[in-house]
């Protein structure tokens, strides 16, 4: 019996899981870890070191202005000791790896919040999510809605409108970060969304885009926003993910170095927020290559082909008009060139 029991033991060591990265750990944790005990640690390298890839630059990435756009980026210095990336995301990294190497196109997200406030908590989750997304691999641009109009009917010209739209179009996903303001997503939010059409000739910007939901809360957690994002995607015909983040009394989870500095605390909500962006990524890979195929739709082939059909007949219409016309012309023709039977054109 002893023997056996030595052999289970035995069995089940030789087969457990590896243990977990020093990434679970703080910093101030890894090095508690480090002193204390006589194995030597290494620090993981950076996921976009893992992914042994350059990622191409983009026609449109020459003339993107970091600070409009990527206002999330960590200085060259800091970027590599960060604790994202120190993250263990192996498989999704390989994954967008592989779609990398296979489609030399990143991802491309869209990122939007819902607040114009100094000190934003969803403009400070949207970076934490932007700079998850940047590690791996993501061409990732967040749009400021400063300054975009209240929605109506005269505005379509607007340059933030056409900011805004354009960005769709371009956008592969989509992540958006609302707080929830008396139990609800912000004006400044939606007024975002409204924006976005439906359709705009034959091109759908939304239609088949992935898309993650967080909010963010001033007291207890909530997920009133986050059920009415999910609504609202769905309207949008957009694919959103089964996971989402809301993170409860956000100005307690944030570190206080500044209004576009701060970062977000250790503890479980930053988790869930990484699992939400790994979730997001490999949902997107999966289904990037499909878009054309979700966007073809019968109703709509029965459209086309009655516009065709239309059109058919319409041009039919035409042709035969004109060849009654040419027809009509012609005998008017024969009859003015005989008089009484007689040919009187060379007269």
């Amino acid at each position: 019996m002893r023997m056996i029991g030595i052999s289970r033991r035995f069995t089940s060591l030789s087969y457990s899981r590896p243990s977990p990265s020093l990434t679970s750990f703080s910093r101030r944790s890894w090095k508690l870890a480090a002193a204390t005990s006589s194995s030597k640690f290494t620090r993981p390298s950076s996921l976009l070191a893992k992914m042994a890839i350059q990622k191409p630059a983009e026609p449109e990435d020459q003339l993107d202005d970091n600070s409009r756009y990527k206002p999330f980026l960590l200085p060259e210095r800091t970027r590599n000791s960060d604790w994202i990336s120190e993250l263990e995301l192996d498989t999704v990294t390989e994954m967008a790896r592989q779609d990398l190497h296979t489609t030399g196109q990143p991802l491309r997200v869209l990122v939007l919040y819902g607040s114009l406030r100094k000190r934003s908590y969803s403009r400070l989750m949207a970076f934490e999510a932007s700079r998850i997304l940047h590690c791996l691999g993501c061409n990732v641009r967040v749009f400021d809605p400063t300054d975009l109009p209240i929605k109506n009917d005269a505005d379509d010209v607007h340059h933030k409108v056409q900011e805004l739209r354009e960005l769709s179009r371009w956008s592969d996903g989509h992540i958006w970060c609302t707080p929830e303001q008396h139990g609800n997503l912000t004006g400044v939010f939606k007024n975002q969304i409204d924006w976005i059409p439906l359709s705009s000739g034959s091109v759908r910007p939304t239609q088949g885009r992935t898309l993650s939901i967080i909010q963010v809360n001033g007291g207890s957690q909530s997920f009133n926003a986050v059920n009415s994002l999910r609504i609202l995607g769905r309207w949008m015909r957009m694919f959103c993910i089964p996971n989402q983040s809301s993170l409860p009394k956000a100005y307690t989870q944030f570190t206080d170095e500044g209004d576009e500095t701060s970062r977000l605390l250790p503890s479980s909500n930053r988790d869930r927020l990484v699992d939400c962006m790994e979730e997001f990524v490999k949902y997107t890979i999966i289904m990037r290559p499909q878009f054309k195929l979700f966007g073809d739709r019968f109703s709509e082939r029965k459209e086309r082909r009655t516009k065709l059909d239309s059109q058919a007949e319409a041009e039919e219409v035409d042709s035969a008009v004109t060849n009654n016309l040419d027809h009509r012309i012609q005998s008017a023709g024969v009859a003015v060139d005989n008089v009484n039977g007689v040919n009187v054109a060379g007269i």
